[in-house]
């Protein structure tokens, strides 16, 4: 299925084509009369006698060839509702062969300059399908037509959004790829062609890792056939030389569990335990794409967890790139192993204004928060709430859960600095925060976001139908518009 919006000024004839028109709230239709025909006017405003006016979205068979769909717009709506209007339309409307329908643009009465923009935006969003392993295509085009010399996105606008689907829709691409094709050494590979964007990338193999002391991350890989990497992203878009705003993410290409074998039961789902990682690259994809005027860096680590006679065991102990010592108790707590590296090597090497980490790192994430938000820590409260409004104002919501050094006992080890999982039980994603915690040195602003219950979903939600969501890429692209652009 292929999405085409095209743009002009005027229509030769008000009265040929599906059109989608936008009403004041309630379905006030006066207004609407330079947009139809003086027999269309009469024949809706009869109609909408007999409809359900609770409904923001009806559509009309004017005749045989000829539908309208009148779309109930409060002139205060917020960016959110905007855009599932825009994914509400597109499950009305695809269904059937090629579809064309003129969207009215002049018709639209919203406080929001960019109404139009988030409208588009939500149903290219909610478009969004993975059917590359599809032998049968889906060769439909549905085409919008967006007249009128009001209220349109400027090119620039335009280009914004287009960047935020791209790196969304690259974000979910990754998560859905099986992990027979995107394992370490593919997905590694398709990180340096980002390059083309403008991202530098710098990717560091197993051979540089051991050389550097990354024995937490190479640890976690090193029963798998395949490679372990960490892969840098930086997009240098100030014109100064200001700090960076850093972003690193879990690459857990595969996650058997390791010899903490994970159940059979929906271990195919542990093809997006890498979804952390996956935001980070559609994150920084989009700010190559869309000129962003900051200066940011990508970090992820990539590699997969497996069982083999060279796999990590329960009780090992290894070094980490900080210098401390981790002991393993559970090969299945391997993320916050990958993530201790990147972080620590993140804030040594770059020295960023923030970190901001995302994993899908825990199932007692969703135990708290279920698929509604995203857990949110850190060691800054400015941070957190600038992520929190963000999260709001996309409705990628987040969720602040405590961090305490009450919780330090519970991953102190007896035989290593720290250990990787809480054996008593009990507060399981703060914890794993607070392992995480131990790995920021030079008390960097920090957020962590536990992403387990929000990066894939099975039933869709109000902008993906299912499967990957890139859950991410659309909230840390507003945090940076809001705040460092």
């Amino acid at each position: 299925m292929t999405i085409k919006i095209n743009y002009s000024k005027t229509i030769a004839n008000k009265s040929s084509g599906n059109q989608i028109i936008f009403s004041k709230d309630k379905f006030n239709t006066q207004h609407l009369k330079k947009f139809l025909s003086n027999s269309e006017f009469s024949f809706v405003n009869d109609l909408l006698k007999t409809s359900d006016l609770k409904k923001n979205l009806l559509i009309f068979d004017l005749n045989s060839k000829k539908k309208v769909i009148l779309i109930s717009v409060k002139s205060d709506l917020k960016i959110s509702d905007i855009e599932n209007l825009g994914a509400k339309l597109f499950n009305k409307i695809n269904h059937g062969k090629n579809i064309e329908y003129n969207v009215i643009s002049d018709s639209i009465n919203s406080k929001n300059q960019n109404f139009l923009g988030h409208f588009l935006h939500g149903f290219k969003l909610k478009s969004y399908e993975f059917k590359k392993y599809k032998t049968k295509k889906d060769t439909r085009v549905i085409s919008i037509n967006v007249i009128g010399s009001k209220n349109k996105p400027s090119i620039q606008t335009q280009l914004k959004f287009r960047a935020l689907e791209e790196g969304t829709f690259y974000a979910r691409d990754l998560v859905s790829e099986p992990g027979n094709v995107l394992h370490p050494d593919e997905y590694a590979r398709r990180i340096a062609s980002l390059r083309k964007d403008g991202l530098k990338i710098k990717i560091y193999d197993k051979k540089t890792l051991k050389k550097l002391g990354m024995h937490a991350l190479l640890g976690v890989g090193q029963g798998s056939i395949r490679g372990s990497y960490l892969v840098t992203m930086e997009w240098n878009g100030a014109k100064n030389n200001s700090k960076p705003l850093a972003f690193v993410g879990k690459g857990v290409c595969f996650d058997t569990g390791g010899y903490s074998l994970k159940p059979a039961k929906f271990m195919e789902d542990m093809t997006y335990d890498m979804a952390g990682s996956a935001t980070v690259v559609g994150l920084m994809k989009n700010f190559a794409l869309r000129k962003a005027k900051i200066n940011a860096v990508g970090v992820v680590g990539l590699v997969e967890n497996m069982v083999s006679g060279n796999a990590q065991r329960p009780g090992d102990i290894v070094k980490s790139y900080s210098g401390k010592t981790i002991e393993v108790l559970n090969t299945d707590a391997e993320g916050r192993l990958v993530l201790a590296d990147a972080l620590t090597f993140t804030e040594k090497k770059f020295k960023p204004k923030f970190i901001v980490d995302l994993a899908t790192l825990t199932g007692a994430i969703i135990v708290c928060l279920g698929s509604e938000y995203a857990g949110l820590f850190s060691n800054d409260d400015s941070l957190s709430k600038q992520i929190f409004n963000a999260g709001e104002k996309v409705e990628e919501k987040v969720w602040r859960m405590p961090l305490h050094k009450n919780y330090d006992k519970l991953m102190n080890s007896k035989n290593a600095d720290v250990q990787n999982i809480n054996y008593v039980g009990g507060a399981g994603s703060t914890t794993a925060a607070q392992f995480l915690q131990r790995f920021i040195i030079n008390k960097t602003p920090w957020a962590h976001l536990d992403i387990a219950g929000m990066a894939f979903s099975k039933y869709g939600g109000a902008l993906n139908s299912g499967g990957a969501t890139g859950f991410g890429v659309r909230l840390l692209n507003q945090l940076v518009e809001d705040n460092y652009e």
